[in-house]
């Protein structure tokens, strides 16, 4: 299984031929971060705000590949206080019988202690590291340490020269973290020997 950070929450998902694109942002939504334009067989958005719900920008093939994805779907808030800030969030889990990988959304609350067991034994996890909307570097890893997936991919960040001037940096995270590994690109390929370990992207 591919993954391909397209920044902000936005990844692309490729397994089997098949093709995801999950929460792509409205062009000049996201601060310093160029249009999404992506061909997907499947468009998935974890809430309907402007910076994760931007279907629109995602053209979707004509002759579509059969899903190889069992999908379990976690249903979570955007705030600490139950969505009365800012409402729902969906966590997604996508098992194509060889990896299971989890996409948090904008998760901004505590995980119930059921919603952790389901998020355990996970191959690949895509977290929200920021704060201000969403959990914010420490809960992260608090929440990395319960979950124990083997790559953790942060998301939702503000660096150099993108992204939002209230949310933290990626460092902020990291210098939590161990077995932090750099990647030249914006793309992971998921192997059955990958050592556990926080995957840093970079956007093209």
């Amino acid at each position: 299984m591919k993954l391909t950070w397209l920044g902000h929450s936005c990844f692309k998902m490729e397994s089997n031929g098949y093709t995801v694109i999950l929460d792509p942002y409205e062009d000049d939504y996201v601060p310093g971060l160029a249009p999404v334009r992506e061909t997907a067989d499947a468009v998935f958005c974890s809430h309907e705000h402007k910076d994760h719900n931007a279907r629109a920008v995602v053209t979707l093939k004509q002759d579509q590949t059969p899903s190889p994805f069992t999908i379990t779907e976690i249903h979570t808030w955007h705030d600490e206080v139950q969505g009365a800030k800012r409402g729902e969030n969906c966590i997604r889990i996508f098992d194509d019988g060889t990896y299971r990988v989890a996409h948090l959304g904008d998760l901004g609350c505590e995980l119930e202690p059921e919603q952790i067991e389901q998020l355990k034994g996970l191959d690949a996890v895509m977290i929200p590291v920021g704060g201000f909307y969403t959990i914010d570097a420490k809960q992260a890893k608090v929440l990395i340490d319960q979950i124990q997936p083997r790559v953790t991919i942060p998301m939702h960040y503000r660096g150099a020269d993108f992204g939002y001037d209230v949310i933290g940096t990626l460092d902020e995270f990291t210098n939590l973290c161990d077995c932090v590994v750099e990647y030249a690109g914006n793309s992971i390929e998921l192997n059955g020997e990958m050592l556990q370990q926080v995957a840093v992207l970079k956007l093209k």
